[in-house]
């Protein structure tokens, strides 16, 4: 967004010998010393660390805020009132702006282009740093380097190193979802075994080829892209992944979502599943795609569920049936609708929506069954959704019930967390507690006596957590759970966690896979 506080807020010169010495990425906090996620106050060129770690970036900001806080007499007389905002920081791994006074990321710059000038700086630091490191990893002796790649852990198997994705401009919400999406092992694998597209005309000696059908372009595929991005995480590389090419893409295809602003990541998880499943549907000349099957891996041919007629790895992964029922109160007729989903959106019940003061104790804790609860109990339609009655002719007063009548092999749960009030989108800020494994839904579906006894069993695999007060606003981060580890990706930062730090999070999207026994047991 624009930022109206950069005048305010970003030091007129860059003076190198206030910067700390080292990479940016590795500065320490000034309060707790962590080198994990720094950040620069553009103001005082001041080093803290982020919000995820301890905070103190922030309460730097909220300290100069406070009468007569943060700064020591001699120097608030040097600067005016208008300049000891210290409301705008850099993020010293990615160069990305933020301002807590917008609560946004900032994509504008001073008339002098002072940010800039600061972010080149930290470049220059970051490289200078990187050629050197680079210059003194040469002279080591091979075998010393060749231990050096096998990091291993206490248990003897070699670790995976999680990669970041860099924010280009409020992406968070792309983020977050692509890191969920790489943690269901199911969906990512198969586009990691994907061959690379050749995407020209003519022949392509020999070798699969498939085309977007997205807005008439052949030039770009947002399957070619989305395949590359899921290939570069997880390689052990420590460094972030910068997916430029894949949002490129996004923003050719899905207009939507074009500029810098804040998005909704369970809206741009809906796209982007769309316009995958569409792409891989079909190729220019309407024959089915070869893509759909690099090796044919068995989930593609298991497909029960599809969407406009064809089975993507799509909807063999995520979609499933739902019955929704509709009789009518009067007349005692009954409908049924059979509906494909590849989500499900659960209100949180009204009576856990209720804030309770200081001296109120706090009420019962709203779960997700009481949250599926809601969504598959029987409903009496409002007079605003009327329903029309084939026997009486007419809109009758009527009741509703949903069904699930097939389970997809992912769950995907989306927690409807933003609703309207007159002009507003607000959020409902309430923890919604959720099973780590041994989600049970067979009671949600319509025949559970057909189903095997291990069906509809479901772990935990990835969580998708929306901090901040609205929709436009905040920021996305993501938990995943990788070969029996979780994670929490922030961006470009990565982070080993326990399984308290994520059912501590109040989730907005969940993602549940199919329960196995050959799950791998947490190793935290």
């Amino acid at each position: 967004m624009e930022c109206p506080h950069l005048n305010s807020s970003v030091c007129m010169t860059v003076d190198p010998s206030r910067f700390p010495n080292g990479s940016p990425s590795s500065w320490c906090c000034s309060v707790c010393r962590s080198n994990k996620s720094p950040w620069v106050c553009l103001t005082c060129l001041s080093v803290h660390c982020g919000r995820y770690v301890n905070g103190h970036a922030k309460k730097h900001f909220e300290d100069i805020q406070a009468p007569g806080g943060g700064q020591r007499k001699p120097e608030r007389e040097k600067l005016s009132e208008k300049s000891q905002q210290h409301s705008v920081c850099m993020d010293c791994n990615s160069f990305s702006t933020y301002c807590y006074r917008c609560d946004e990321f900032v994509v504008n710059d001073t008339k002098l282009g002072n940010v800039q000038r600061v972010r080149e700086h930290l470049q220059s630091l970051e490289n200078s740093v990187s050629n050197t490191d680079r210059q003194r990893k040469r002279k080591l002796s091979d075998s010393s380097s060749h231990d050096s790649k096998l990091k291993k852990d206490s248990d003897g198997t070699l670790a995976h190193c999680a990669t970041g994705l860099r924010n280009l401009g409020n992406t968070c919400f792309m983020n977050a979802i692509l890191q969920s999406l790489s943690n269901i092992q199911v969906f990512s694998c198969y586009f990691k075994e994907l061959p690379s597209v050749a995407l020209r005309s003519g022949k392509t000696a020999g070798r699969r080829m498939y085309h977007t059908r997205s807005q008439g372009d052949s030039s770009v595929s947002l399957v070619e892209e989305f395949r590359k991005t899921l290939c570069s995480l997880w390689q052990g590389s420590q460094t972030a992944f910068s997916p430029d090419a894949l949002f490129y893409v996004i923003w050719k295809i899905m207009p939507s979502f074009r500029g810098y602003q804040q998005q909704d990541a369970h809206e741009f998880l809906r796209y982007l599943l769309d316009h995958l499943h569409r792409e891989m549907q079909g190729s220019k000349n309407g024959s089915p795609s070869p893509a759909l099957t690099p090796e044919r891996p068995k989930h593609a041919s298991e497909s029960k569920c599809c969407i406009n007629g064809t089975s993507t790895i799509v909807t063999s992964v995520f979609s499933g049936i739902l019955q929704n029922e509709v009789y009518c109160l009067i007349c005692g007729t009954e409908s049924r609708k059979f509906d494909p989903f590849l989500d499900l959106s659960l209100d949180i019940p009204s009576q856990f929506r209720i804030k309770t003061t200081k001296d109120q104790e706090p009420g019962p804790t709203c779960t997700l069954r009481d949250c599926l609860y809601s969504f598959t109990d029987l409903e009496e339609l409002d007079e605003t959704e009327l329903y029309m009655c084939h026997k009486c002719k007419k809109r009758q007063k009527s009741t509703k019930k949903f069904w699930i009548q097939k389970l997809p092999k992912v769950l995907c749960l989306h927690l409807k967390r933003f609703h309207w009030t007159a002009f507003l989108r607000n959020k409902i800020d309430t923890y919604v507690e959720f099973p780590m494994r041994g989600l049970d839904m067979k009671s949600y579906l319509l025949e559970p006596e057909n189903s095997l006894p291990e069906r509809g069993l479901y772990d935990l695999a990835a969580v998708v957590v929306h901090h901040g007060s609205g929709i436009g606003s905040g920021h996305y981060t993501a938990y995943g759970r990788h070969e029996g580890r979780w994670y929490h990706f922030n961006d470009s930062t990565v982070t080993l966690v326990n399984e308290e730090a994520v059912l501590k999070a109040k989730a907005y999207i969940l993602f549940y896979t199919e329960h196995s026994d050959q799950e791998s047991q947490p190793k935290l």
